[in-house]
């Protein structure tokens, strides 16, 4: 996982509440085992027309090609099913931070797990900031801040632990590999008592 750090970069504003993970990433790809290549299906009724023609007002389209690092999005934004798959194609899509007034409570479990900060931030900051599509954002995650022409900068709050863990690019595996030593320690205990109890079973 990716340390998150300082992200700076524009935003695609994305209004609507309710978007669910159906949206982020259509259920027909929920077969796919690789996170490679999702990015390119990611929000299809956005960016696609039914006939795979691109569409003109697609807000993931942007003149210079690059799809932006943010998107401020409306309430409840990952709704739905719990598919992991939404938050892979986020990641692969190049989406690294999402505001909006609140999200769904197992979308941000797995988007906090492939590394991906959700902000929640209040609804008329939020309604400011799709209004005034804002193309110059910074977050601060060190300074839990988010920097912008519309409001300067704001305070958002974070639970500590998945702070520690997206500043130092930790995810569940890098966390235990942390624990090494005091894992050895605990099987060469578990080892030592098996060895002490397997004889008197036997008497």
């Amino acid at each position: 996982m990716r340390p998150f750090n300082i992200l700076s970069g524009p935003a695609t504003v994305l209004p609507t509440k309710n978007i669910d993970t159906d949206i982020i990433l259509p259920a027909r790809y929920l077969k796919v085992l690789t996170r490679k290549g999702l990015g390119g299906v990611a929000f299809q009724t956005y960016r696609f027309a039914p006939d795979g023609r691109a569409l003109e007002d697609d807000p993931f389209n942007r003149p210079d090609g690059v799809v932006a690092p943010i998107i401020i999005a409306g309430e409840n934004f990952g709704c739905g099913s719990s598919r992991e798959h939404a938050s892979w194609a986020l990641d692969d899509l190049g989406v690294r931070a999402i505001l909006c007034p609140r999200f769904a409570d197992i979308f941000s479990g797995n988007a906090f797990k492939n590394g991906l900060l959700l902000i929640e931030l209040p609804q008329n900051v939020i309604d400011s900031l799709i209004a005034a599509g804002v193309e110059d954002i910074t977050i601060d995650l060190a300074a839990q801040t988010v920097s912008t022409p519309v409001w300067g900068s704001i305070f958002f709050d974070i639970d500590p632990f998945r702070k520690t863990c997206l500043l130092g690019g930790l995810d569940e595996i890098a966390l235990t590999e942390r624990l090494g030593a005091e894992i050895a320690i605990f099987e060469h205990a578990q080892e030592a008592r098996a060895a002490w109890i397997r004889p008197r079973l036997r008497q």
